[in-house]
């Protein structure tokens, strides 16, 4: 298995990404870290990696507020039985405090899930 070398935790989050000028469908959020945040797509998509992309990011804990938005340029991205895999590194966004809050959210649902893990 690969290890992965993340300066930040990654939290695993649900979420429905809307990039525009990346692809007219939305993507599926798999993980979200203050830094960065890695999308799928179950479906091929072109990325161009040297292209910075505004997202709206809707997610699953966040549902009753509006869309975070991000802009965000591809690290890297692969596609694996047909589907597009993508990891977005945040870049300073219109919502950088929203985004913090957000994490700050999931990290206590984190703690709250598992109290002995520190």
């Amino acid at each position: 298995m690969e290890q992965e070398n993340r300066q930040h935790i990654r939290y695993e989050e649900i979420g429905r990404v809307t990039a525009p000028e990346l692809c007219a469908l939305p993507g599926i959020l798999d993980d979200i870290s203050s830094e960065g945040c890695k999308v799928h797509y179950t479906f091929p998509v072109v990325v161009d990696l040297e292209t910075e992309y505004e997202i709206k990011l809707s997610p699953l804990h966040g549902a009753n507020s509006s869309p975070l938005n991000l802009i965000c340029i591809p690290q890297w991205a692969n596609e694996h039985g047909g589907n597009t895999y993508i990891g977005f590194k945040i870049n300073y966004s219109p919502d950088a405090h929203r985004l913090e809050e957000f994490i700050k959210h999931l990290e206590s649902i984190s703690k709250d899930d598992f109290p002995d893990i520190v």
